[in-house]
């Protein structure tokens, strides 16, 4: 497993699952280092019994996509501690309720990494693994970890057909790897906005509000919103969606 970040061999060669255990060793950014093990010793009260995954975090789901989803970065106290995308979390609870519901999850819940939960046609991803402070990962963390979500789409290429993006920042860190990954993404670079949907030629590109508590809490983004994103995206991808009411 390389350890000394994506600016090395890191994201270079192999498969996915390759790409994912590489990703996990990866120590690139020292801030980014320091807290998430901080967070993974001290540990929130609720969980004091539990172990912390305290690594970067890989995406979830299967290798051969069609949907994908671009968040931000793992929680400190979700994916940091259970080692898997939104799980853990109240994100993921609102992310995973939403994917069930339109028939993209195997269930609604997202607790533990070997919880069960399967994903249908997506994977999950961020273009930040590990948990930064405040939810705010700097410009430079982020550039630092885009060869890694670079590397992903190129595997995932056969396969993808559409995207979603949760928030500005994910959409502002996701656009400069489409290009590199060999898509085209029209100049000047799209906007984000919550139902914005661009076209990067076999690609579309969808945004969605993050799911983030202050969204959801506020009623900024509800679950009506987010299935309808997602129902609207898994069609461009070619995907079955279970029939929403009304």
């Amino acid at each position: 497993m390389d350890s000394s970040g994506p600016g090395s061999s890191g994201p270079n060669g192999g498969g996915l699952a390759e790409l994912d255990a590489r990703v996990s060793g990866c120590r690139a950014c020292p801030r980014l280092v320091e807290w998430r093990e901080e967070v993974a010793r001290t540990k929130r009260a609720a969980f004091a019994d539990q172990t912390y995954w305290g690594r970067p975090v890989p995406g979830f789901g299967p290798a051969d996509a069609s949907l994908l989803i671009v968040g931000l970065a793992p929680a400190a106290h979700g994916g940091n501690r259970t080692g898997r995308m939104f799980t853990g979390d109240r994100s993921g609870d609102v992310l995973y309720a939403a994917l069930h519901d339109v028939g993209l999850a195997s269930r609604g819940t997202s607790v533990t990494a070997d919880d069960g939960l399967e994903l249908y046609g997506v994977r999950v991803t961020s273009p930040v693994h590990c948990a930064p402070p405040a939810n705010k990962p700097t410009p430079c963390e982020r550039d630092t970890c885009r060869p890694w979500l670079v590397r992903e789409l190129e595997l995932l290429r056969p396969s993808l057909r559409a995207v979603v993006v949760l928030g500005a920042f994910g959409w502002q860190a996701a656009l400069p790897a489409f290009a590199e990954a060999g898509w085209t993404v029209p100049r000047p670079r799209p906007v984000f906005a919550h139902g914005a949907q661009v076209s990067l030629g076999s690609l579309e590109l969808f945004g969605c509000f993050h799911v983030s508590q202050r969204n959801t809490f506020t009623g900024r983004l509800t679950p009506a919103m987010l299935r309808d994103v997602l129902d609207t995206a898994a069609r461009a991808a070619g995907l079955t969606t279970r029939p929403q009411a009304g």
